[in-house]
Protein backbone atom coordinates (compact mmCIF):
# COMPACT_ATOMS: atom_id res chain seq x y z
CA UNK A 1 0.00 0.00 0.00
CA UNK A 2 1.08 3.51 -1.16
CA UNK A 3 -0.09 6.14 1.38
CA UNK A 4 0.25 9.83 0.21
CA UNK A 5 -0.28 12.48 2.78
CA UNK A 6 -1.84 15.65 1.23
CA UNK A 7 -2.06 19.37 2.32
CA UNK A 8 -5.53 20.68 2.98
CA UNK A 9 -6.93 23.65 2.13
CA UNK A 10 -5.41 25.42 -1.19
CA UNK A 11 -2.62 23.43 -1.52
CA UNK A 12 -5.07 19.82 -1.62
CA UNK A 13 -7.12 22.01 -3.88
CA UNK A 14 -4.54 22.54 -6.58
CA UNK A 15 -3.18 18.91 -6.02
CA UNK A 16 -6.04 16.91 -6.90
CA UNK A 17 -5.57 17.96 -10.65
CA UNK A 18 -2.29 17.01 -10.40
CA UNK A 19 -3.14 13.77 -9.02
CA UNK A 20 -5.27 13.07 -11.08
CA UNK A 21 -3.27 13.80 -14.25
CA UNK A 22 -0.97 11.15 -12.63
CA UNK A 23 -3.96 8.69 -12.62
CA UNK A 24 -4.93 8.89 -9.30
CA UNK A 25 -8.15 9.66 -8.47
CA UNK A 26 -10.23 9.63 -4.90
CA UNK A 27 -13.27 7.36 -5.30
CA UNK A 28 -15.14 10.64 -3.39
CA UNK A 29 -15.53 14.38 -3.20
CA UNK A 30 -12.89 14.74 -0.81
CA UNK A 31 -14.09 18.64 -0.63
CA UNK A 32 -17.37 17.37 0.87
CA UNK A 33 -16.88 14.79 3.02
CA UNK A 34 -15.14 14.97 6.60
CA UNK A 35 -12.99 11.81 6.20
CA UNK A 36 -9.08 12.03 6.37
CA UNK A 37 -8.62 8.76 4.98
CA UNK A 38 -9.95 8.23 1.30
CA UNK A 39 -9.41 5.25 -0.99
CA UNK A 40 -8.43 6.01 -4.98
CA UNK A 41 -8.86 4.28 -7.94
CA UNK A 42 -5.59 1.97 -7.46
CA UNK A 43 -6.26 -0.39 -4.55
CA UNK A 44 -2.68 0.25 -3.30
CA UNK A 45 -2.79 3.62 -2.98
CA UNK A 46 -5.17 5.38 -0.64
CA UNK A 47 -4.83 9.00 0.37
CA UNK A 48 -4.84 10.83 3.92
CA UNK A 49 -6.12 14.59 4.38
CA UNK A 50 -3.59 16.65 7.30
CA UNK A 51 -2.27 20.36 8.16
CA UNK A 52 1.02 21.01 6.61
CA UNK A 53 2.82 20.40 9.91
CA UNK A 54 1.29 16.78 10.31
CA UNK A 55 2.07 15.54 6.61
CA UNK A 56 5.86 16.37 7.68
CA UNK A 57 5.45 14.20 11.23
CA UNK A 58 3.28 11.31 9.23
CA UNK A 59 6.44 11.07 6.73
CA UNK A 60 8.80 11.31 8.80
CA UNK A 61 7.72 8.06 11.08
CA UNK A 62 6.85 5.80 7.97
CA UNK A 63 2.91 6.68 8.90
CA UNK A 64 2.50 7.88 5.13
CA UNK A 65 5.28 7.27 2.01
CA UNK A 66 4.95 10.34 0.36
CA UNK A 67 3.49 13.63 1.09
CA UNK A 68 2.50 17.38 -0.87
CA UNK A 69 3.47 20.39 1.62
CA UNK A 70 4.45 23.69 1.19
CA UNK A 71 8.10 24.65 1.35
CA UNK A 72 7.71 26.69 3.97
CA UNK A 73 6.79 23.50 6.44
CA UNK A 74 10.18 21.94 5.41
CA UNK A 75 11.89 25.00 6.21
CA UNK A 76 9.93 25.29 9.59
CA UNK A 77 10.60 21.62 10.36
CA UNK A 78 12.00 19.57 7.75
CA UNK A 79 14.62 16.39 8.87
CA UNK A 80 16.96 14.06 7.65
CA UNK A 81 14.20 11.18 7.33
CA UNK A 82 12.32 12.86 4.75
CA UNK A 83 13.55 13.37 0.91
CA UNK A 84 12.33 16.61 -1.21
CA UNK A 85 11.56 14.79 -4.69
CA UNK A 86 9.89 17.47 -6.75
CA UNK A 87 8.79 21.22 -6.72
CA UNK A 88 5.00 20.67 -8.10
CA UNK A 89 4.69 24.86 -8.96
CA UNK A 90 1.50 24.79 -7.16
CA UNK A 91 0.01 27.56 -4.39
CA UNK A 92 3.02 29.61 -4.70
CA UNK A 93 3.12 32.75 -2.44
CA UNK A 94 6.12 34.48 -1.02
CA UNK A 95 7.34 34.31 3.42
CA UNK A 96 7.51 37.54 3.75
CA UNK A 97 8.20 40.15 7.55
CA UNK A 98 5.54 42.75 7.39
CA UNK A 99 4.66 45.59 9.72
CA UNK A 100 1.98 48.45 10.12
CA UNK A 101 2.33 50.87 7.52
CA UNK A 102 2.80 54.02 8.91
CA UNK A 103 6.32 52.16 11.01
CA UNK A 104 7.80 50.95 7.70
CA UNK A 105 9.91 54.10 6.72
CA UNK A 106 12.41 55.03 9.32
CA UNK A 107 11.54 51.63 11.81
CA UNK A 108 15.46 50.20 12.12
CA UNK A 109 15.36 48.86 15.63
CA UNK A 110 18.00 46.71 17.45
CA UNK A 111 15.59 44.38 18.84
CA UNK A 112 11.84 43.43 17.77
CA UNK A 113 9.11 41.62 18.85
CA UNK A 114 7.94 38.89 16.37
CA UNK A 115 5.02 37.26 15.90
CA UNK A 116 4.68 34.12 13.80
CA UNK A 117 4.16 30.66 13.16
CA UNK A 118 7.72 29.64 11.89
CA UNK A 119 9.66 30.39 15.09
CA UNK A 120 12.62 28.78 13.47
CA UNK A 121 12.61 30.33 10.25
CA UNK A 122 12.42 34.01 12.29
CA UNK A 123 15.15 32.74 14.21
CA UNK A 124 17.58 31.99 11.47
CA UNK A 125 16.12 35.30 9.51
CA UNK A 126 16.50 37.67 12.13
CA UNK A 127 19.85 35.81 12.97
CA UNK A 128 21.57 36.50 10.09
CA UNK A 129 20.63 40.24 9.80
CA UNK A 130 22.12 40.55 13.06
CA UNK A 131 18.95 41.78 14.39
CA UNK A 132 17.83 40.74 18.66
CA UNK A 133 14.69 39.23 17.77
CA UNK A 134 12.18 37.67 20.29
CA UNK A 135 9.43 35.42 18.67
CA UNK A 136 6.60 35.29 19.83
CA UNK A 137 4.87 32.24 18.87
CA UNK A 138 1.00 32.34 17.13
CA UNK A 139 -0.94 29.84 15.20
CA UNK A 140 -2.80 32.15 13.13
CA UNK A 141 -4.58 35.97 13.25
CA UNK A 142 -0.97 37.06 12.43
CA UNK A 143 -1.76 40.50 10.96
CA UNK A 144 -3.45 41.21 14.76
CA UNK A 145 -0.42 41.04 16.54
CA UNK A 146 1.08 44.66 15.85
CA UNK A 147 -2.19 46.02 15.85
CA UNK A 148 -2.45 45.43 19.57
CA UNK A 149 0.86 46.29 19.80
CA UNK A 150 1.76 42.31 20.81
CA UNK A 151 4.83 42.74 17.86
CA UNK A 152 6.63 45.06 15.88
CA UNK A 153 6.36 43.15 13.08
CA UNK A 154 5.03 39.72 11.54
CA UNK A 155 6.37 36.53 9.51
CA UNK A 156 3.75 35.08 7.67
CA UNK A 157 3.33 34.32 3.89
CA UNK A 158 1.55 36.30 1.62
CA UNK A 159 0.15 35.75 -1.34
CA UNK A 160 -2.16 38.53 -3.02
CA UNK A 161 -1.26 40.72 0.14
CA UNK A 162 -5.00 41.95 0.17
CA UNK A 163 -4.91 40.84 3.82
CA UNK A 164 -2.12 43.08 4.90
CA UNK A 165 -3.76 45.56 3.33
CA UNK A 166 -6.87 45.35 4.89
CA UNK A 167 -5.60 45.54 7.96
CA UNK A 168 -3.00 48.72 8.03
CA UNK A 169 -0.01 46.45 7.19
CA UNK A 170 2.68 46.08 4.24
CA UNK A 171 5.67 43.27 3.18
CA UNK A 172 8.59 44.68 3.89
CA UNK A 173 11.71 42.40 4.13
CA UNK A 174 11.51 39.05 1.60
CA UNK A 175 12.24 36.02 2.82
CA UNK A 176 11.60 33.00 0.56
CA UNK A 177 9.48 31.97 -2.39
CA UNK A 178 7.28 28.94 -1.34
CA UNK A 179 5.45 26.71 -3.53
CA UNK A 180 4.57 22.88 -2.46
CA UNK A 181 6.86 20.38 -2.46
CA UNK A 182 6.56 16.57 -3.23
CA UNK A 183 8.44 14.65 -0.27
CA UNK A 184 8.97 11.18 0.43
CA UNK A 185 10.49 8.84 3.19
CA UNK A 186 13.80 8.20 2.47
CA UNK A 187 13.13 4.32 4.35
CA UNK A 188 9.69 4.19 2.10
CA UNK A 189 11.79 5.02 -1.09
CA UNK A 190 13.96 2.46 -0.26
CA UNK A 191 11.78 -0.75 0.49
CA UNK A 192 8.92 0.63 -2.12
CA UNK A 193 11.48 1.67 -4.80
CA UNK A 194 9.54 0.46 -7.76
CA UNK A 195 6.19 1.90 -6.50
CA UNK A 196 7.16 5.18 -5.72
CA UNK A 197 9.81 5.53 -8.55
CA UNK A 198 6.85 5.12 -10.98
CA UNK A 199 4.43 7.12 -9.21
CA UNK A 200 6.51 9.94 -8.69
CA UNK A 201 7.93 9.98 -12.02
CA UNK A 202 3.59 10.08 -13.40
CA UNK A 203 3.13 13.12 -10.97
CA UNK A 204 6.21 14.89 -12.36
CA UNK A 205 5.29 14.75 -15.59
CA UNK A 206 1.88 16.28 -15.05
CA UNK A 207 3.64 18.86 -13.24
CA UNK A 208 5.21 19.48 -16.51
CA UNK A 209 2.48 19.31 -18.51
CA UNK A 210 0.73 22.34 -16.49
Amino acid sequence: MITIALTKGRILKDTLPLLAAADIVPEENIAESRKLVFSTNHDDVQLLVLRGIDVLTYIRYGAADLGVVGKDMLMEDGGDELYELHDLAIARCRLMTARQTQQVEGSAQSRLKVATKYVNIAQRFYAEKGIQADIIKLYGGMELAPIMNLADEIVDIVDTGKTLVANGLEPVDFIADISSRLVVNKASMKVKYDQLKSLTDLIASAVGDN
